[in-house]
């Protein structure tokens, strides 16, 4: 179990892991994380592109003004050691995501000690692209995961469906869909 995480085990969702955790969940709270802001600030040269051609995917880029409304999974108690593996495989397997533990706050008011995944801001995958640039990779790469343009569209469908609204995801759906 990661350091400083007693009792049951939640994860922070705040892209694809809110539509697609791919571990047993226990309870789905929509949620805050303080001090980082969801963007596509992450080349992906696995999941979303290649090495040859990056896409991009969200990740939490940490800014101190900011806070990232997601999801929090409580991990159905008995499978916390299959989930962080199977979690730490997905997530951590070009070592541009440093693992976190966080406070979040749950929308019921509860606050509790969180997994997160936040990118490295000195790894060579991360990056900071104006909208426009982002749009367009997104609409061109595929990875083993699927096209690019997939990902950002269930992911802000998703967001919708929870109430949780994303500006730059918004523009940039439309964008995507003018680019296809």
């Amino acid at each position: 179990m990661p350091e400083k995480m007693n009792g049951p085990i939640w994860v922070f969702g705040y892209g694809s892991l809110i539509w697609n955790p791919e571990f047993p969940v226990a309870e789905r709270v929509v949620a805050t994380l303080a001090g980082y802001r969801r963007t596509f600030c992450m080349r992906s040269i696995h999941h979303r592109g290649s090495v040859a051609k990056p896409g991009l995917v969200l990740a939490l880029d940490e800014d101190a003004g900011a806070s990232c409304l997601g999801v929090a999974f409580r991990v159905e108690g008995g499978h916390e050691t299959e989930t962080l593996a199977a979690l730490r495989a997905r997530e951590l397997i070009s070592s541009a995501y440093l693992e976190r533990v966080a406070p979040v706050t749950l929308s019921d008011g509860r606050r509790v000690e969180a997994l997160v995944y936040v990118i490295d801001p000195d790894h060579e995958q991360y990056c900071d692209l104006p909208l426009e640039e982002q749009a367009r990779i997104i609409a061109g790469a595929t990875g083993d995961r699927g096209p690019n343009d997939e990902y950002l569209l269930n992911t802000a469908s998703h967001l919708s469906e929870l109430g949780i609204g994303d500006a730059e995801l918004d523009w940039l759906v439309e964008r995507v869909k003018a680019l296809g």
